[in-house]
């Protein structure tokens, strides 16, 4: 990877990701849930309410994240604060394994008290557990004053 290009981008224009992504999925996910089951979203205690809220908020969400990361390096809150996914050891795209395996690995990062989402601000190459075992880094282009223009694919 060209470090005179790029740098690490850090927890919090990752969380402004997240963010935007999260309110992207939820505008897109709860309509369709509330057109097939209703009031039943905000009634209902359990975890699932049928085949059709799988589909929608578990199914959907991966797929589009997992095209987003193929396709265009970036789901739309990354590509909105201009930051991108890459290979850890030579700043290629993702593989299908790569980002099927880093989109689990959310799944230990978030459980032990999100403590593997919050190393993000601590690592030296700014990786969560996600990234370390899926072995990619999210990078951002640096300032135009300390370097030439870089061009991200759009």
């Amino acid at each position: 990877m060209d470090n005179e290009k790029y740098e690490y981008a850090g927890f919090w224009i990752r969380t402004g990701a997240s963010l935007i992504d999260g309110l992207l999925i939820v505008m897109i996910t709860l309509p369709l849930t509330m057109m097939i089951y209703g009031n039943l979203v905000w009634e209902n205690e359990e975890m699932l309410l049928g085949p059709a809220d799988f589909l929608i908020n578990y199914v959907l969400p991966f797929f589009a994240t997992i095209l987003f990361w193929l396709y265009k390096s970036a789901t739309p809150g990354k590509m909105a604060l201009k930051i991108k996914i890459v290979n850890e050891t030579d700043g290629a795209k993702l593989s299908v394994g790569q980002s099927i395996g880093r989109y689990f690995a959310y799944i230990p990062a978030i459980l032990l008290l999100g403590i593997g989402i919050f190393w993000i601000a601590f690592d030296k190459r700014k990786q969560g557990w996600h990234d370390k075992l899926a072995k990619t880094v999210v990078i951002k282009r640096k300032s135009a004053a300390t370097t030439e223009k870089v061009e991200f694919e759009t």
